[in-house]
């Protein structure tokens, strides 16, 4: 059984998410937040919580152990993206691409795998 949760409008270039993303594709639950807690990058911060907030769903929902979840699937999609600008020289202007990220993680039990 597959589980999910789902964190939308991530203020964070889902580019940058998927360097942690891939990560943690396939881990057991317990390494993979193992694995999120030390990494420097921002992005794992916010992917450590969804990963807290799949695990719970599927002990609190579907009654399964923590122990036996391994990570199915890690996915950041983009969102959508804040356009700013930014005076330039000569009266032009200039756009800043504020991008946003849907960060969706899917825990399964190990008969799943």
């Amino acid at each position: 059984m597959r589980v999910t949760a789902t964190a939308k409008y991530i203020r964070i270039s889902p580019r940058k998410v998927r360097l942690v993303t891939d990560l943690i594709t396939g881990k057991p639950v317990e390494e993979a937040a193992a694995i999120l807690r030390f990494l420097p990058n921002a992005a794992a911060r916010d992917v450590a919580k969804v990963l807290r907030s799949a695990t719970a769903n599927a002990e609190n929902n579907f009654n399964l152990s923590a122990d036996e979840l391994h990570v199915a699937s890690a996915v950041a999609n983009e969102g959508p993206t804040l356009k700013r600008f930014r005076p330039r020289a000569q009266g032009r202007t200039f756009q800043i691409l504020k991008r946003t990220s849907h960060i969706t993680i899917a825990v399964a039990d190990r008969e799943d795998a």
